[in-house]
């Protein structure tokens, strides 16, 4: 049976539940994000007691985690490259978040698997600036 602009039924409806199937999306597409937001809400039930969430909470969770994912990831890419690698390893991470006062604030009690320590010499340990070279001092006895 066909229509008429000649096209059968069954492709019709066929191309209908595509348009449906594409038109689709779940919370996260929605939302424009890439962190699953029905996911964390359920993690988000299952953790908090009395179970009652607004449908904003997941989502705006889900904003805040993929913001703080997104910004430590450019750091450690920072890191990465400033030690001339193309993968980033936990080392990578460890200089970022250490080295960001924000971030190494909210983390202060997260230790990172093989990160390493942060490099750093202690003022005191430095040796002592000469204010005068021995050359100079000489010069200024014989006169």
């Amino acid at each position: 049976m066909t229509g008429k602009s000649g096209k059968s039924v069954a492709s019709l409806k066929k191309a209908l539940s595509a348009a449906k199937k594409s038109s689709r999306k779940n919370k996260s597409e929605r939302a424009g994000l890439v962190f699953p937001v029905t996911r964390l809400r359920r993690y988000m039930k299952n953790a908090n007691s009395d179970k009652r969430l607004t449908s904003s909470a997941p989502v705006y969770l889900a904003a805040v985690l993929e913001y703080l994912v997104a910004e430590l990831l450019e750091l450690a890419g920072n890191a990465c490259r400033d030690h001339k690698k193309k993968h980033i390893k936990p080392r990578h991470i460890q200089l970022a978040v250490r080295n960001d006062d924000e971030i190494n604030k909210l983390l202060k009690d997260v230790h990172i698997m093989e990160g390493g320590v942060i490099p750093g010499i202690r003022p005191e340990l430095l040796p002592k600036a000469r204010t005068t070279s021995y050359y100079h001092a000489y010069d200024s006895q014989e006169a």
